[in-house]
């Protein structure tokens, strides 16, 4: 008779144990256990032969109690080594589930008839509970489900997370409503030192730096480089034709025995263009119209004062509305144009590079994962620390932000109809070139612009991320082996024909055919859903809290006469006392730290257990601690410090 050890992990999670029955069944090659209650010591069985697979069933006692498993380990007799099966599933209802072996295997490492039909088995049934949906068409692919209630128990936040989430939530806009009420009981906004009176308890450093350097040319400069946007900025080799700037214009800005012509082809010239907002259709808020623009702004890279807007146009057709703004003009009419701007900056970086660029093209990543890799599967492993709540926030982001009545409708100028005409309008010219850091800079003209902090510490993450991956050399020990794994070419139809459909140009083949195109494809998508979600996401309330800075909306048409402009133009022109509440609120929401986050490189789940693969994740988790103390270096003594990319503020997924 032999003697086996169990043990079962209960998740660690409120609410994650469970008063029901569970029972345990090991399946051996040569035969299974008794099946076992939990707690009950049955009678030894004989030798199962190499174990396959632990069995767990889940039996109602009295009322239903759902049960987080996060794995079971069994010590075979002999005191061979301890078999670690990973499960981190919810059991709900009478339910059986088989687990495996942690040891990561491809399609072609498995022979054992038992384990084929195992990992079939698994496949079917995640692809009917993960459906692929058209939210709307133009549009990257998402998971069905109507709300976040739809979705399977295993893709939910936790009941920590959901709790913090609606009450942080709750908080925010109870807080600023009793601001607002208090405001409306003393004078509404007459001047820009009114916007002071909602900086209460929601505040940050770099938000009361903003308050009080925000009108500088300089910081305007910099938010470009290490903003919520750092992505939109490009090198100008030649001036666009509907943007007629002329040397004289911009002299007064250039350092002496230079011209425009001349920094233009020294590479100091760059760009700024919203092209892609010209049409979109506008909100209206509470029966009044809201207006938008489509900017054109150059900047320059001046010697001593660093980046600085020298020339802004309003509107992409040039004519007798449309002047062309300049520093050397009345103050408040350089300083309306470059709100305009940053309110253009609010749409682009909350619906495009934020919105499209990593939660819809994730969820891509997510959908098409769970569809067509088990969890035995090494690229599954790999990624499903990266896939943690991106689903439900999705989800939420739909229904709460999003939809017809959500919270962009109510504040934003592209609520409604146009958020969605402007992320198709992205859409339609997305490549997966941009979403490699090492091809987008250069693409951009922008591999030489100094105190681009954001570039800097992005090419750093992408080559940790990538080192990582040569993990993938663990599993297929050539290209041909890439080429012959079924479930892994039908990850990546799903993820292209599938996810990102009607996109001719995106760049991405509908096979794999080398490992390196498969690690740069994982490094893509690790890096979406990590460094460049917390470079647009995780400052949104530092830039965007003070509201002149970065305004929501805009409540009054694009100025089209620089002498017109008066302070009460602009207290007009920006988001009135609710708009701005709201906009402090979300911003404050979505962009705070996450109490229950996983930083990146931190593995709350415990995917693998062979040593070698455990042996890369340190090597991984080693290098981003060097990363970490290079940024923290760099930034030491810095007035305004840029610390979204550090390591510990990156989380592992997208969960807000």
């Amino acid at each position: 008779m032999a003697v086996y050890t169990v043990t079962v992990a209960t998740g660690k999670s409120e609410y994650s144990g469970t008063n029901n029955y569970i029972f345990v069944t090991l399946v051996g090659e040569e035969r299974e256990s008794e099946r076992t209650l939990r707690y009950d010591s049955p009678p030894p069985p004989s030798h199962l032969g190499s174990l396959l697979l632990v069995r767990l069933e889940k039996q109602r006692y009295w009322l239903e109690d759902n049960w987080f498993c996060r794995y079971v380990t069994v010590e075979p007799p002999g005191g061979d080594k301890v078999l670690t099966f990973p499960c981190y599933r919810w059991l709900i209802g009478d339910v059986k589930v088989e687990i495996r072996e942690g040891t990561a295997k491809t399609l072609s490492d498995d022979s054992v008839p038992q384990l084929l039909a195992h990992r079939k088995m698994e496949l079917q049934e995640r692809q009917a509970a993960y459906r692929w949906v058209t939210w709307s068409p133009g549009m990257p692919r998402c998971i069905d489900a109507e709300t976040e209630a739809d979705l399977p128990q295993d893709v939910r936040f936790d009941n920590e997370k959901r709790s913090d989430f609606e009450h942080s939530l709750h908080y925010a806009l109870l807080e600023l409503s009793l601001k607002k009420l208090a405001i409306s009981f003393g004078k509404s906004w007459s001047d820009l030192d009114d916007f002071k009176r909602i900086f209460w308890k929601l505040r940050s450093p770099i938000a009361e730096y903003c308050m009080e350097h925000w009108k500088e040319d300089g910081f305007f400069g910099y938010q470009c480089m290490n903003g919520s946007n750092p992505r939109m900025i490009q090198r100008c080799k030649k001036l666009p034709e509907n943007f007629p700037v002329v040397p004289d214009m911009v002299q007064s800005s250039m350092t002496p025995r230079t011209n425009l012509d001349k920094e233009l082809k020294a590479g100091n010239i760059y760009l700024l263009d919203y092209a892609i907002m010209d049409g979109v259709p506008t909100n209206t808020i509470r029966g009044k119209p809201q207006y938008i623009a489509a900017p054109l702004c150059l900047l320059y890279q001046h010697p001593d004062d660093g980046l600085i807007p020298i020339a802004i146009q309003l509107e992409q057709t040039r004519g007798l509305d449309t002047p062309i703004f300049l520093p050397k003009d009345p103050p408040l009419a350089w300083l309306l144009a470059k709100m305009w701007v940053r309110h253009s900056e609010f749409q682009v970086f909350q619906l495009l590079s934020h919105l499209l660029r990593t939660h819809l093209v994730i969820e891509v990543f997510c959908v098409a994962t769970l569809r067509q890799l088990p969890a035995v599967h090494p690229i599954y492993k790999l990624l499903a620390p990266h896939l943690r709540y991106t689903l439900e926030i999705n989800c939420r982001g739909r229904t709460q932000l999003l939809s017809p009545n959500g919270i962009f409708k109510r504040v934003v100028s592209t609520g409604g109809e146009g958020l969605v005409v402007l992320a198709q309008r992205e859409y339609k010219v997305l490549t997966y070139r941009s979403l490699q850091p090492p091809i987008d800079f250069p693409d951009r003209g922008v591999s030489q612009l100094p105190n681009y902090f954001y570039r800097e510490h992005s090419l750093l993450l992408w080559e940790a991320i990538l080192r990582y991956y040569s993990m993938v050399g663990l599993y297929y020990q050539s290209d041909h082996d890439v080429q012959e794994d079924l479930e892994l070419q039908a990850w990546i139809r799903d993820i292209s024909q599938e996810g990102f459909t009607e996109l001719p140009n995106f760049g991405l083949p509908s096979k794999l055919g080398t490992r390196e195109e498969l690690s740069t494809l994982l490094s893509v998508a690790i890096f979406s859903s990590t460094a460049q979600h917390a470079a647009t996401n995780n400052g949104q309330f530092d830039w965007c809290a003070w509201v002149p800075n970065t305004p929501c909306t805009m409540r009054q048409p694009a100025p089209t006469d620089k002498d017109a402009v008066t302070m009460e133009l602009i207290m007009a022109t920006l988001p009135d006392v609710s708009q701005s509440c709201v906009q402090m609120a979300i911003t404050w929401h979505l962009g705070r730290a996450q109490p229950d986050a996983i930083p990146l490189g931190q593995y709350a789940e415990e995917h693998f257990t062979e040593g070698r693969a455990q042996e890369l994740i340190d090597r991984f988790t080693a290098e981003l601690k060097e990363i970490e103390k290079h940024i923290a270096s760099q930034n030491e003594g810095l007035e305004l410090q840029y610390l979204f990319l550090l390591p510990s503020r990156i989380e592992n997924s997208i969960t807000i």
